[in-house]
């Protein structure tokens, strides 16, 4: 799960520790037993960032193949409130920051796979054509009760 954040022209970003060293990324993590996207999605960008994030729809769906694994990203778009004072961010999480579209395209090096920019460039390619995004209630969550 993926939070695409844009505010004032800038994307809210990550820099966290890899395999590969620091590199910047969006909010995002795993989903876990029991949540819906949208919950995981608000989790992992609070964790990630100290932000409560309203996700306000579905921006597209990424399946990367790396090191002999398949990852596959539900990005969604929505907005943030102010840090929640005192928040400690997750291990590994060096600092959450605000970027220009033009300082991600300048430093593709540090981008923790090329999902990163992708998923700007169509979150700007949706605006600039007036797309809506896909609505949460296109993601079911079904539980069958069994435990």
């Amino acid at each position: 799960m993926a939070a695409i954040i844009e505010r004032d022209g800038k994307f809210l970003i990550i820099e966290e520790d890899t395999v590969d060293g620091l590199r910047w990324n969006q909010p995002a993590g795993h989903l876990e037993y029991g949540e819906s996207f949208a919950e995981a999605v608000v989790r992992e960008t609070l964790e990630e960032t100290a932000h409560p994030f309203e996700p306000t729809g579905l921006l597209g769906v990424y399946l990367t193949p790396s090191q002999g694994k398949s990852y596959l990203r539900f990005a969604f778009v929505g907005a943030v409130g102010a840090p929640v004072p005192g928040h400690a961010l997750d291990v590994g999480i060096h600092r959450a920051f605000w970027v220009t579209v033009d300082e991600l395209r300048a430093r593709p090096e540090l981008h923790r796979g090329p999902v990163v920019m992708r998923c700007i460039e169509d979150y700007l390619r949706a605006q600039r054509e007036n797309t809506p995004w896909l609505p949460l209630s296109s993601l079911a969550y079904l539980d069958d009760g069994a435990e």
